[in-house]
């Protein structure tokens, strides 16, 4: 089996190296080695293995590892921001092989085709990605055939659990508010209205990442000599000849895993690649590695002491995530249908696997949507709004303004959580106006990051007008279900007692007819922003680092991943999207590698991957 700790000595040199072993990585490796078993591939990956690790692959133990003390996700610390109160936010990303696919929610959500085709680039439009959309999943779901595949590595079905109940109840309650019900919002072309959403877990509960899918079988087939994975190594940066062609990486173990004695973290080594290095390293891993090579904006490089081979500014530009906050509220439910019991520590792992708990292969998210803004929405959050919703989506149908999903869980602190079974709202902006940056500040991957996050820090207020709106929307949704006892008001605003707003809680079913809406005072929505500049925080949705575009743009890669102004090196992952998708984020990293494998495959003449 070709997966390492430490490389032979023997192995010195190989055709492909993939600096990074995530969500798109694997699919890469596992494409190329399935073309061609004589091509010697070296996937290096900073993380652990995965496989068969009962936290990734049990879909109900995914919260363990944001944990604090993960050693499975790498935690990425923002500068301090006054627009989130003082705060310094965390960005985690996957620090393990398969990456962002195996820690993540498993929330299916295909990007709308307004998103792809605003990346403007030739072979990524829609049109160009539907047949690798089609070709990396395994269907189990609702719609029509014509959109969807069924015989590909990734499973997307309903899992072991589906809290019927509780959907039908807030269904009713959204289309109250003026959401219906769509059928399958995953086709590219339908959009505001919820779903019961699908996730990337296979019929019998398993977890569906890519190293599962598309590197272990091949690992263990004995019919890839030349597949080689090293785990628990760092890459530290890319290596260029005099014609400044990528030729190897230099690489250290990761002094999280490998002790002094086997090897010393201190200890560099280097790879060679005959015909091409790729990195893989994700939206927030690849800008360092490219600066840390020498790649990127020639002031960032001086500052930091690294050589500079090539002037690039738009690597570490134009950082974007997703904004998100989750509102927990207090139901009726019963504990079976909650995910409360494990969370909380009410219902070991252990006694949940003996009684073949159906909730272990469940990731609580039944329903989530794709929400529309109507005019007299806009009109109500300001006239600086309004131009930007009449320029941005007044005449663009297919754009929504936000996602929303419906979880059957509390996540906040445990140690905060009351007695009884809670739901919580989760509020994402689809695509936020605020950008940030993430840049090295020294040579060695020790040296701390300059990462601005950039969160609500848009001129004029949009992306904190945005959540102030949905968390409006997603309460009014959830006080018309039948399951709603209140708001946890520990986890809400604190809006004053005599307020209309102020956060109840009750002990029985309420008379929602002709319920009316909640009226906020000015008051109100000066506290609710201040909470909502405290709370917001990522959804592990970073994005656009190093974007496929023209150079003059800021374009870090053209349409065939190349990096510009260097020879034999490409990028694949999250980092090379050029604008944000209105979706969670893994099933255009899955794209993303499908694209990635065929790119390289012709130039290998290797064949089409699709």
């Amino acid at each position: 089996m070709g997966l390492y700790k430490n490389l032979g000595e023997d192995i010195v040199e190989v055709d492909v190296i993939i600096a990074g072993g995530g969500t798109t990585g694997c699919i890469v490796a596992g494409r190329l080695a399935e073309a061609d078993p004589n091509l010697s591939i070296l996937v290096i990956e900073g993380g652990p293995d995965n496989y068969k690790d009962p936290a990734v692959v049990t879909p109900a133990l995914f919260l363990t590892h944001l944990a604090p003390g993960s050693k499975t996700a790498i935690f990425y610390k923002a500068r301090k921001s006054d627009y989130l109160a003082g705060r310094e936010v965390i960005v985690p990303s996957g620090g393990i092989l398969g990456g962002g696919s195996s820690i993540n929610f498993m929330m299916y959500t295909r990007a709308q085709r307004d998103d792809f085709d605003s990346w403007k680039t030739p072979g990524w439009t829609a049109d160009d990605l539907y047949p690798f959309l089609k070709k990396l999943e395994t269907y189990h779901g609702p719609g029509d055939k014509e959109h969807h595949g069924f015989e590909g590595p990734i499973q997307v079905s309903d899992s072991t659990l589906r809290v019927k109940k509780a959907e039908d109840d807030f269904l009713h309650a959204a289309a109250e508010v003026g959401w219906p019900e769509l059928r399958d919002l995953q086709t590219l072309d339908q959009n505001n209205g919820f779903q019961r959403w699908l996730r990337y877990i296979s019929p019998d509960g398993k977890r569906s990442d890519t190293a599962h899918m598309y590197l272990h079988p091949r690992l263990r087939d004995g019919k890839h000599a030349n597949l080689h994975v090293l785990v628990e190594s760092q890459v530290v940066r890319v290596l260029f000849d005099q014609k400044k062609r990528a030729c190897g990486v230099e690489y250290q173990p990761n002094p999280l895993f490998q002790s002094q004695e086997a090897p010393a973290p201190s200890v560099k080594r280097t790879i060679r690649a005959r015909k091409l290095v790729v990195v893989s390293s994700g939206a927030c891993g690849t800008p360092s590695v490219l600066e840390r090579s020498g790649i990127g904006r020639a002031g960032v490089l001086e500052k930091a002491g690294v050589p500079l081979v090539e002037d690039l500014p738009g690597v570490g530009h134009n950082y974007e995530d997703h904004n998100l906050i989750l509102f927990p509220f207090k139901t009726a439910l019963e504990p079976h249908e909650t995910l409360d019991d494990l969370i909380l520590g009410r219902l070991s792992v252990e006694e949940a696997i003996e009684r073949k708990d159906p909730r272990l292969g469940w990731n609580t998210a039944d329903i989530a949507g794709k929400l529309c803004m109507t005019e007299e929405d806009a009109t109500s959050l300001g006239p600086d709004f309004k131009k930007l919703w009449e320029r941005d989506f007044k005449d663009k149908p297919n754009r929504p303004v936000m996602l929303m999903a419906l979880l059957n869980a509390y996540f906040g602190p445990p140690e905060n959580a009351e007695p009884g079974q809670y739901v919580s709202m989760g509020n994402y902006t689809a695509y936020p106006y605020a950008r940030g940056h993430i840049h090295i500040t020294g040579p060695e991957i020790s040296d701390p990051l300059d990462i601005n996050a950039g969160f609500f820090s848009d001129t004029g207020d949009a992306d904190v007008k945005l959540q102030m709106w949905a968390y409006k929307k997603s309460r009014e949704i959830m006080r018309r279900t039948s399951m709603y006892r209140g708001e946890f008001a520990a986890f809400h605003p604190p809006f004053p007692t005599h307020s209309e707003a102020a956060c109840v809680t009750f002990d029985a079913k309420r008379n929602t007819t002709n319920l009316v809406d909640l009226k906020y005072s000015p008051e109100d929505d000066k506290i609710l922003e201040q909470f909502l500049r405290e709370n917001i925080n990522t959804t592990w949705h970073s994005i656009g680092t190093a974007k496929m575009a023209p150079r003059e743009q800021l374009g870090v890669v053209d349409g065939d991943l190349n990096v510009y102004g260097v020879k034999g090196l490409k990028l694949a992952d999250l980092s090379i999207a050029p604008e944000n998708v209105a979706a969670n984020t893994n099933n255009t990293a899955l794209v993303i590698g499908e694209k990635a494998a065929d790119i390289i495959m012709q130039e290998l003449g290797l064949g089409q991957s699709n």
